[in-house]
């Protein structure tokens, strides 16, 4: 028996990173899983690979910062499978590093609006599904910027400190009707977002000296999906190796760079 057997899960951003390696396990767990990304080829690569370890799963092509994607994609996992247990809002993107006084408005649009916006639609228009089928779970992910200072990144540093604060608000709101809602707040983890050519992905800073991996992500994901963390809501689980317990780590070590130029410089990471 699996912790997640005859659960829905709806999970988004899970093209690749931490989002597939979810996927993956809470099929391996028995749930049924509706893969929702922006990125076609990554999606349909992960349902495929879902299906071919032999678990059940859709990919439904969103982009979750637009409303009418996110209503899209909860319709079509319903339609589907009669039900979502199980929402993963975990689609992001890190945008440009730079200055503040040099992001663009069409950076921290994408920035909000994929990070931000994107949690506050899919739980929109999931919430309703919950109540009517008399509870569920949403998990959102966060980041340890959202608790610490985040130099040349201030519209991803906003977005996910929102992120925070929006996971306790609608926890407080549902608790009461089954609803659990949680955020994960993961550190350095290697996925392709943080691989972007001239980013050193490193551990030697952190405690437990190793960079994180998805599947680090993905057990914590499964845990506040699972009836593990029953009595668990309105929280935000750290995932780092113990980084954020010692002193800063200075910016040009975290991000590859040796200055305020380097990062007017630098390119945007993939989503």
């Amino acid at each position: 028996m699996g912790k997640l057997d005859g659960k829905v899960a709806l999970i988004t951003g899970a093209a690749s990173g931490i989002g597939r390696a979810t996927a993956l396990l809470f099929a391996k767990e028995g749930a049924k899983v509706a893969i929702a990304d922006w990125a076609p080829e990554g999606g349909r690569e992960t349902v495929k690979m879902l299906k071919e370890a032999g678990g059940e799963a859709i990919f439904i092509e969103a982009d979750v910062s637009q409303a009418a994607d996110a209503a899209r994609m909860v319709k079509t996992t319903v339609d589907t499978y009669g039900r979502i247990d199980i929402l993963y809002n975990n689609a992001g993107t890190m945008g440009t590093p730079t200055r503040t006084a040099k992001v663009t408005e069409e950076d921290w649009d994408l920035v909000l609006g994929t990070n931000l916006k994107g949690v506050f639609f899919g739980s929109k228009y999931a919430i309703p599904v919950m109540l009517n089928q008399g509870g569920g779970v949403i998990i959102n992910t966060a980041s340890i910027t959202g608790f610490i200072g985040s130099p040349y990144r201030a519209a991803y540093g906003a977005s996910k400190g929102g992120v925070v604060a929006l996971t306790k608000a609608v926890a407080l709101e549902y608790a009461h009707k089954n609803i659990r809602v949680n955020c994960i707040c993961p550190g350095m983890i290697r996925t392709p977002m943080t691989e972007y050519e001239g980013m050193p992905v490193q551990g030697d800073f952190i405690p437990q000296r190793r960079v994180g991996q998805p599947e680090d992500v993905a057990r914590a994901a499964l845990y506040l999906a699972s009836d593990d963390s029953a009595y668990v809501t309105a929280s935000s689980l750290v995932i780092d190796g113990g980084w954020t317990a010692q002193m800063a780590i200075p910016p040009s070590v975290m991000f590859g760079l040796t200055g305020p130029k380097d990062a007017d410089k630098a390119g945007k990471r993939p989503s």
